[in-house]
């Protein structure tokens, strides 16, 4: 089962997990409403279902409502890996101060899940999987 960002974010909060205040855009519009209501840094994000959003320009900060527009038109312009980009995640923005990559999919010749974790992030982690195992 593959779920967009957003709506993972959703069922988090409603386990009591605790998730960055954001909402989901269609429009340039939208994100820019969302970002003066969350009144402060935003991370817009592209909601498709493949890896690689950053490096492909599908995740950016905006500092106020102008750049959120701004990013949101461009990112909703985009094609990731041959997926058209039709909504984004408005979210309050983080001070990272750690990153850990958490996966965990199908392994279907074992037929057991695989878990994946790594403190280097989740930014090419099949590299990093392969040069720090």
């Amino acid at each position: 089962m593959k779920l967009h960002e957003y709506y993972s974010k959703k069922r988090f909060a409603e386990y009591g997990i605790p998730i960055p205040k954001g909402e989901i855009a269609e429009t340039p519009q939208e994100a820019q409403k969302i970002a003066k209501k969350l009144a402060g840094p935003v991370v817009i994000k592209s909601q498709v279902l493949v890896g690689g959003r950053g490096k492909a320009g599908g995740i950016k900060v905006a500092q106020n409502p102008k750049e959120a527009f701004q990013h949101a038109k461009d990112i909703l312009n985009l094609t990731i890996k041959d997926l058209p980009v039709r909504k984004v995640l408005v979210d309050q923005a983080a001070d990272i101060k750690d990153e850990i990559y958490l996966g965990i999919t199908n392994d279907r010749s074992a037929r057991k899940p695989v878990i994946m974790a790594s403190a280097e992030g989740g930014v090419d982690i099949e590299e990093v999987a392969h040069k720090n195992p």
